[in-house]
């Protein structure tokens, strides 16, 4: 009609048709189903910093302009309840141990049957399922590099380069979390460097922040921050986070400083291969007592605002979240200078940073935090406002949503706009969903 101007939800209605043709889809089950879909594929869904980076990312990217999809090459644990939205599906493969060649006919009809507008693979292991993601006709490919394992340390290993150039057609844009992958991308891989985005994980800084007063004391501890002086490390136990050297380190400056046996103490925090094996490093020193492994914690905020300081003896890293979040909870950060490390702790600043593998380094680092708290409670004040400054959670979800809207568009697909509630109608009654994850739990995103 002429002169006729149409309203806000027509606007709306007529923006979520259009997006529905552009996706091919024929009916209109509910209008939330608008939402492009991605498929955010890992190794196993566990316990590690990428999987925290997941769920970091589906917790805060806006609900109503993006759905999720988790799916695990291997397994789905527990770790999934850390997800606080309630229509994301998790599909775990069990896949065992070798090539995913033989699970490209299945991948395939996964994504025929979810059919997601963004395939988002993280790692060398997952990266073989891009060409499933191209066969499908996913129209937006992306894939992450968040750190190296322990069979790649450097970067060196040529297998592992070949690999990932064997891959490379596959996929549109690549995220690299440190300038030292994204330079690896270039030089080992090839990948051109408009193809590529640095992205640095960020840190809820409300859920991990300094405690008031000083260090709180940690539930089931058996140490007294108002006595004893704490260092610890939170993460899985596995060779490439090398805990046994920050064992050995204790083991070292007490043997060093023995009037630090009065107040320095050790927390080792997280389960794995490697804990039999610190604990025993700790039983043989004799000083078994001095140090407390709990295992696997779900209250990490609580946890590290009950330590003085902050420890990571990795052999190889991306952006460690471990190492953000000691650093907004105003730690000082003692760890290795390996991977990304650098990127984050800056000498004598905000921490120190050591050798790898260098036991004798770092023993010396824990005796002078140790002896000089004041000093090393200057570094983790340092440390908060680095955080506040450079890694905030906001800035992270902004450079994806970027990622995924370029993706988008250059395949001729609507974009969802950064304030998408201004045009996503409120959910109708039997709204139709992807699925129901695990749970909503209001549980630590690690």
């Amino acid at each position: 009609m002429p002169g006729h101007t149409a309203s806000a939800p027509q606007l709306r209605r007529h923006a979520l048709g259009a997006f529905a043709e552009a996706m091919g889809v024929s009916r209109p089950p509910d209008e939330r189903d608008w939402r492009p879909l991605i498929a955010h594929v890992v190794y196993r869904f566990d316990v590690g910093g990428l999987e925290n980076g997941v769920v970091n990312l589906i917790n805060h990217l806006p609900d109503d302009a993006y759905r999720h999809v988790v799916v695990a090459l291997t397994e789905v644990t527990d770790f999934a309840r850390r997800i606080r939205r309630d229509d994301v599906r998790c599909i775990a493969l069990h896949k065992p141990p070798g090539h995913t060649w033989w699970l490209y006919p299945k991948l395939v009809r996964l994504w025929r049957e979810l059919r997601p507008a963004v395939v988002h693979t993280r790692n060398l292991a997952a990266l073989e399922v891009q060409p499933t993601a191209w066969l499908a006709g996913i129209p937006v490919r992306v894939h992450g590099e968040h750190g190296r394992d322990v069979g790649d340390v450097d970067g060196s290993n040529r297998t592992y380069q070949r690999v990932r150039r064997l891959y490379r057609p596959f996929v549109h844009h690549y995220v690299a979390l440190s300038r030292d992958l994204q330079q690896y991308l270039v030089d080992k891989v090839n990948v051109p460097p408009q193809r590529i985005t640095q992205i640095y994980n960020g840190v809820d800084t409300q859920r991990f922040h300094p405690a008031e007063g000083g260090s709180a004391p940690i539930a089931g501890c058996p140490f007294d921050p108002a006595r004893h002086w704490l260092v610890g490390t939170v993460g899985r136990m596995q060779a490439v986070k090398d805990q046994p050297t920050l064992a050995r380190a204790f083991v070292r400056a007490l043997e060093l400083q023995p009037a630090l046996c009065e107040r320095l103490r050790l927390v080792l925090v997280g389960d794995g291969p490697l804990k039999a094996q610190c604990e025993a490093v700790l039983a043989d020193a004799g000083i078994a007592g001095l140090a407390w492994l709990p295992g696997e914690r779900a209250d990490v905020p609580a946890v590290m605002r009950g330590l003085h300081a902050f420890a990571l003896p990795s052999l190889a890293e991306g952006v460690s979240n471990t190492i953000l979040e000691a650093m907004a909870s105003g730690l000082p950060v003692l760890a290795t200078d390996v991977g990304g490390n650098a990127e984050l702790v800056e000498q004598r600043v905000t921490g120190l940073l050591v050798p790898p593998a260098d036991e004798r380094s770092m023993a010396e680092a824990l005796i002078g935090l140790a002896g000089a708290p004041a000093q090393a409670a200057a570094m983790g004040r340092a440390g908060r406002a680095a955080v506040e400054a450079r890694f905030s959670l906001a800035s992270m979800v902004r450079a994806y949503q970027d990622i995924y809207g370029r993706g988008l568009d250059s395949a001729g697909l609507p974009v969802p706009p950064r304030g998408a509630r201004d045009m996503v109608p409120e959910p109708l009654d039997g709204s139709l969903v992807v699925g129901r994850g695990p749970g909503r739990e209001d549980r630590d995103d690690r």
